[in-house]
């Protein structure tokens, strides 16, 4: 049997990085032959949980077709969130959390999407369907994304599923939840070292709404003020990032994980679609959203639904 490569998507977050390897974990004691990739570096909370947990990031690569013919996703489908070459691959399995767009396949494929927190929570299912035990170290990285996507269970994406996952990875890992958890948040909110370039591209995600492309990012932080004293900056490399990548629009989440609110930041157009979204005016380009903190569910839909009407 040839190997195949499974990854999450482009600048992963956590849950991405982990999933990845969780999967392959899985797989593997299964009796296939897989190895966990990424697209890209792990950002400073993901690198806390690998250092937490004594774990090995997975090797990045920026194409697949030159390795393997036949690939696994986790925690995205989206054709431009993915791969470069997916194009050129054969996909034989996705775990994911998201909508599903821009996708499909030539051949029959294992398929499990469920609308919860994060896809970690469901690959902690797939364990017990299959009677695979999680080790030690894997339940504190699964429980590390399920804790980052759901924002220590605060995000509106949370489900008793992802909170039942958390208890049990929890025990498994001998860590408590929320001393580690706000610990682990934390990490990834140190801003002031990082330009304003890489900061936008570290949590991002691109989407095709009507026709137009659309680039959401999110900056997690504990004081909005941090980002925004650098408002200019950041204008100024988002329109530099529209302009090489050919992004109609970017919207900018800056997220208050205290709080639980954000604040965004819109350049490029149309800029209506936006204003009709969330029923609020942009002011010196930014609309402040309380209660918002999730992309895929308080984002996303949303603006979808405006460049549709």
């Amino acid at each position: 049997m040839s190997k195949q490569l499974i990854f999450g998507h482009q600048n992963p977050d956590t849950d991405a990085i982990v999933a990845a390897m969780a999967f392959s974990y899985l797989e593997n004691k299964l009796g296939k032959e897989t190895e966990a990739v990424a697209l890209g570096e792990p950002n400073d909370e993901t690198k806390f949980v690998l250092d937490h947990f004594n774990a090995k990031a997975p090797r990045v690569i920026t194409s697949a077709a030159a390795e393997v013919s036949q690939v696994m996703l986790v925690d995205h489908n989206e054709a431009q969130q993915s791969v470069a070459d997916i194009k050129d691959v054969q996909v034989v399995a996705v775990v994911d959390h998201h909508r599903i767009a821009n996708f499909e396949t030539a051949n029959p494929l294992f398929y499990r999407a469920e609308p919860v927190g994060c896809t970690s929570t469901i690959l902690t299912k797939l364990y017990h369907e299959n009677d695979v035990v999680i080790p030690k170290q894997l339940a504190g990285l699964m429980l590390s994304a399920i804790i980052s996507d759901t924002l220590l269970l605060k995000s509106p994406t949370t489900t008793d599923d992802d909170h039942q996952a958390v208890k049990e990875l929890a025990k498994l890992a001998g860590v408590d939840e929320n001393q580690y958890g706000l610990e682990m948040l934390r990490a990834g909110t140190n801003v002031d070292d990082k330009s304003a370039s890489e900061l936008i591209a570290a949590d991002a995600k691109s989407f095709t709404m009507a026709g137009k492309s659309v680039r959401v990012a999110q900056i997690n932080t504990v004081d909005v003020n941090d980002i925004y004293k650098r408002q200019a900056d950041f204008e100024a490399a988002i329109t530099a990032a529209n302009k090489a990548e050919g992004y109609d629009l970017f919207v900018l989440m800056v997220t208050n994980i205290l709080d639980s609110d954000s604040d965004v930041l819109v350049v490029g157009g149309p800029t209506a679609p936006v204003e009709q979204a969330f029923s609020a005016k942009l002011a010196n380009k930014r609309i402040a959203l309380p209660g918002v903190v999730s992309r895929k569910k308080q984002i996303v839909p949303q603006l979808t639904d405006a460049f549709n009407a």
